[in-house]
Parts: C-alpha cells; sequence; structure tokens
C-alpha cells in the first residue's frame, strides 16, 4: 500500500522560507503527478502546485513566483520550496500524489498534511 508522509512544516515569520516534502513509500515503480494542495481554516482546499513526471508544472496565481515544486524520481519525494512566505500563506499543506505501483496497479493517495503558520 502507497503511503504518503509530508514534512517541513512549522511557524515562520512574513519573508520567510520553508521547504516542504511529501515522501511516498509502498511499492511505487513510479509517480505520474505531484501536487501540493493547502486548506486555511474555515475555507475550502485549494491546489497550490502540482509536477508531472514529463515535468510539466503548474502554479496557482497566488503563489506568484514565491514556490517552486520539483520531483525527486529516485527518492519519491514531492517538495515544495516556499520563500516570501505572507500571513496568507497559513494553512495546512497537503500532498497528493500518484502513479503507477509494481504488478501494473495505479495509486492515488493523500498525506495528512502539515501545518505553515505565518503570523501577521
Amino acid at each position: 500500500q502507497v503511503q504518503l508522509m509530508e514534512s517541513g512544516g512549522g511557524l515562520v515569520q512574513p519573508g520567510g522560507s520553508l521547504r516542504l516534502a511529501c515522501a511516498a513509500s509502498g511499492p511505487i515503480m513510479s509517480i505520474a503527478t505531484g501536487s501540493w494542495y493547502r486548506q486555511a481554516l474555515g475555507k475550502e482546499r485549494e491546489l497550490v502546485a502540482r509536477i508531472t513526471s514529463s515535468n510539466s508544472i503548474s502554479y496557482a496565481d497566488f503563489v506568484e513566483d514565491r514556490f517552486t515544486i520539483s520531483l525527486d524520481d529516485a527518492k519519491d519525494t514531492v517538495y515544495l520550496q516556499m520563500n516570501s512566505l505572507k500571513p496568507e500563506d497559513t494553512a495546512e499543506y497537503i500532498c497528493n500524489a500518484d502513479g503507477v505501483v509494481y504488478g501494473a496497479g495505479w495509486f492515488d493517495v493523500w498525506g495528512r498534511g502539515t501545518q505553515v503558520t505565518v503570523p501577521a
């Protein structure tokens, strides 16, 4: 069974940086798509960034060139480098990944999230 584990969240002052990691474990042959979402208190979950195995990348408009998503195929890990953080970036950041497992199966799983807090 494929599982995702996020790490790297925390409390950071405005203008600071964090690097989130989403490590996949299990019988993974390859990750096809890795995505970071976020959900602030009382708000709906929204897509932050997405990357595919062919290195196609997309970002939400609110990212404004502050974040960088990357995929390390050897480590089955998706990263989100976040710079110039703002109080409005405060949220639970949740990873999603899909791809191929050994035995020709498919996985599409969510992590539990990591909290990012940027005080006003």
